[in-house]
């Protein structure tokens, strides 16, 4: 098993970083009005996957903060996908965008899922 050193040699830590930044872009296209609500909020809890996998990485050594951390971070992802809902809803996405977002996110939410169930892979 290859030793990983960092939470962005992560493949989780990598999708989860390229899907925020994908909903970023996308944010900019988003009303001005959505500004303080929609906006902040995907753009938040999008990154916060990220963050949250990053915690938990450097907190692998103790199994319940590591599992804490990644339920966090999939609670995040899970979030995302509902603010793609209502992005979808308000027509500032398209469809095909929202299926190819919210598939990412049940990848990820998968993959966070496997290494809760299997924290021992994790550990140092």
């Amino acid at each position: 098993m290859q030793i990983i050193n960092s939470h962005r040699e992560l493949k989780v830590y990598q999708q989860a970083f390229e899907s925020a930044m994908k909903i970023y872009m996308l944010s900019k296209s988003f009303p001005k009005e959505e500004t303080y609500s929609l906006t902040d909020q995907i753009r938040r809890s999008s990154r916060s996957v990220c963050s949250n996998i990053a915690e938990a990485f450097r907190r692998r050594k103790y199994p319940k903060s590591f599992s804490s951390k990644l339920s966090e971070s999939e609670a995040e992802a899970a979030e995302t996908q509902n603010w793609l809902d209502f992005a979808l809803k308000c027509d500032y996405i398209t469809a095909d965008m929202h299926i190819k977002l919210d598939q990412e996110y049940e990848h990820i939410i998968g993959m966070l899922v496997n290494m809760q169930k299997h924290p021992e892979k994790w550990g140092i």
